[in-house]
C-alpha cells in the first residue's frame, strides 16, 4: 500500500543517522513532507538534499527548547501544518557502577533522552490541538520495559519515556492527538555498532554479534524500526494512543537474556564513552 502518508508532515529528530534516518526515508516513500532535525549538519543536509523538496533539514539541540520550537515552526512555515513528531533522538550516555557514575554525564543524559523528548511533546502539542489532530511518537527502548539491557541512567530514561507517553496521551487526546512509544531491541545502527565494536562503522560486524543473540536469527534494521513509526504514524493506528509497541525480535519475550541484546555496564564501560555523542 503506497501513500500511506500522503498529504502529512512529518518532523523526525535525530534523523540524520540510524533509524531516524530510515524512518525519514519510510516516511518520504509513503508520501509524507519532512523535517530532519538532527546535530549532524554534513550528514543531515546531504540527506535533505538526496531526498529532494519535500524534505527540509534543521540544525537541531534537542536540549535546547529554542531550537526544537525552531524545528517544529520550520515543518509549519514551509509546509503548512505539522501531523506527525517523532522524538527519536538519542545517546547511549552515562555509563558505568551507579557509584562512579559521574553526576554530570547524567545530567547530560537525562537532558537528551527525557528532556528532549518533553520538549518535542510540548512544541508538537502547540501546533497540532489548535489543528485538532496529529501523531507524537517517541523512541523508548527495550531498556525501557526491562532491567540490565542498558546503563543506568539510559534504563531510567527509557522507562521515562513510556511513563511520559501515557501521561501525554491522557491528556492529548481530546484535542485528537495520539502519542505512542516504540521500544526497540538492538538495532543495526551507528550507535549500536559503537557500544558492540567500539566503533561507529562497523556496522556489519555489529549486525553479525546481533543476530548471533536474536531469537528470531537476525538482525533488526533501521527499517524494521521505521515501519512501527509508519504504522504508528499513520491513520491506520487511529485507535491506537497510549500505547508502546516493542520491535525486538523478541529479545523481551526471553527476558533479554540473549547473547549481544544484554547491553550491560560491563560491556558498556569496556566500549567507554566512544559511542556518546552518536545518536539514534
Amino acid at each position: 500500500m503506497a501513500g500511506r502518508l500522503d498529504g502529512k508532515v512529518a518532523l523526525v529528530t535525530g534523523g540524520a543517522s540510524g533509524i531516524g534516518e530510515g524512518t525519514v526515508r519510510r516516511f518520504v516513500t509513503e508520501g509524507a513532507r519532512v523535517v530532519i532535525a538532527d546535530m549532524q549538519v554534513r550528514p543531515g543536509e546531504a540527506l535533505a538534499a538526496e531526498l529532494g523538496a519535500t524534505v527540509r533539514f534543521v540544525e537541531t539541540d534537542v536540549t535546547s527548547e529554542a531550537d526544537i520550537a525552531a524545528a517544529v515552526d520550520v515543518a509549519v512555515s514551509e509546509f503548512g501544518r505539522l501531523d506527525v513528531m517523532f522524538n527519536n533522538a538519542g545517546i547511549v550516555g552515562a555509563i558505568g557502577p551507579i557509584a562512579e557514575t559521574p553526576v554530570e554525564d547524567w545530567d547530560r543524559t537525562v537532558a537528551v533522552l527525557m528532556r528532549g523528548v518533553f520538549l518535542g511533546i510540548k512544541h508538537a502539542a502547540r501546533v497540532m490541538v489548535p489543528q485538532g489532530s496529529g501523531s507524537i511518537i517517541s523512541t523508548s527502548s527495550t531498556a525501557g520495559i526491562l532491567g540490565g539491557l542498558g546503563p543506568h541512567c539510559y534504563t531510567a530514561c527509557k522507562h521515562a519515556v513510556i511513563g511520559l507517553t501515557k501521561s501525554a496521551a491522557s491528556e492529548l487526546g481530546a484535542s485528537g492527538i495520539r502519542v505512542n512509544a516504540i521500544s526497540p531491541g538492538s538495532t543495526v545502527t551507528p550507535m549500536t555498532s559503537a557500544v558492540i565494536t567500539g566503533d561507529h562503522t562497523a556496522v556489519e560486524e555489529a549486525e553479525r554479534s546481533i543476530a548471533a543473540g536474536s531469537l528470531l536469527g537476525f538482525a533488526p534494521m533501521p527499517i524494521d524500526i521505521a515501519n512501527a513509526a509508519l504504522y504508528l504514524a499513520s491513520d491506520e493506528s487511529r485507535a491506537l494512543t497510549g500505547h508502546t509497541l516493542v520491535v525486538d525480535a523478541g529479545a523481551t519475550t526471553i527476558g533479554g537474556s540473549t547473547r549481544f541484546h544484554r547491553m550491560d555496564n560491563a560491556v558498556l564501560s569496556e566500549a567507554g564513552n566512544r559511542q556518546a555523542s552518536a545518536t539514534a
